[in-house]
């Protein structure tokens, strides 16, 4: 799996928490790390191919930059039955990111977990079943 940040988000401690969560699931992971450019961004998941894109946002401007990186990723058909998901503060006002899931998803996102008590649950489930359900549980 490939988990990364958007171009405008510098932060990496989730991008680390989401490696290791997903690790523990039993997938590879490479984490591009903060502040990842569209166009860098793509050629990996073009090169890699993975078994998903995770994409987390928390400088708030998740939807924004969302938007137009599942746009570029979605152009390309060898990306269109890629699972990707975004997560984190999809806006600046906090609560307002709720707002935009359904936009996101029809964008061409598969899932977004908003900054919730119950998004990490609700991804390890999701993650858990993109192998059927094989994937180590935690522990």
């Amino acid at each position: 799996m490939i988990v990364s940040s958007l171009a405008s988000d510098a932060h990496t401690w989730n991008l680390v928490f989401l490696q290791l969560l997903i690790e523990e699931l039993g997938y590879d992971v490479v984490n591009l790390g903060a502040c990842v450019p569209d166009e860098l961004l793509l050629s990996e998941t073009l090169d890699r191919r993975p078994r998903m894109v995770v994409i987390s946002s928390l400088n708030g401007h998740g939807y924004q930059d969302g938007m137009r990186v599942i746009g570029r990723l979605r152009a390309h058909a060898a990306l269109t039955d890629t699972p990707v998901v975004i997560g984190g503060k999809l806006g600046v006002l906090g609560a307002e990111g709720r707002s935009h899931v359904d936009d996101l998803l029809a964008a061409g996102f598969d899932a977004v977990f908003d900054d919730d008590a119950e998004s990490v649950a609700v991804f390890r489930s999701f993650a858990a079943a993109l192998s059927g359900g094989t994937a180590r549980e935690p522990g």
